[in-house]
């Protein structure tokens, strides 16, 4: 799973499929010892957990780039 964007020890991944795309457009995150999946576009939480201030910070980085990581999905 590629890296695209790290911060605050914070880790933004997204898979890359070659033919059919799973699910709906979402990234995923690791920070420390969690885990989680965040939706691209509204920024919600959609499985796993992180802490309160880093998931604020995951989401906020998501309304800027949202553009840029619907067109990478």
């Amino acid at each position: 799973m590629p890296t695209i964007s790290m911060f605050y020890g914070i880790i933004i991944s997204m898979f890359f499929e070659i033919q059919e795309k799973h699910h709906l457009p979402h990234i995923h995150i690791r920070y420390q010892g969690y885990k989680a999946s965040i939706a691209i576009d509204d920024a919600r939480l959609l499985a796993g957990e992180l802490p309160p201030r880093q998931l604020h910070m995951v989401q906020v980085w998501v309304d800027l780039h949202r553009e840029e990581l619907l067109a990478d999905w």
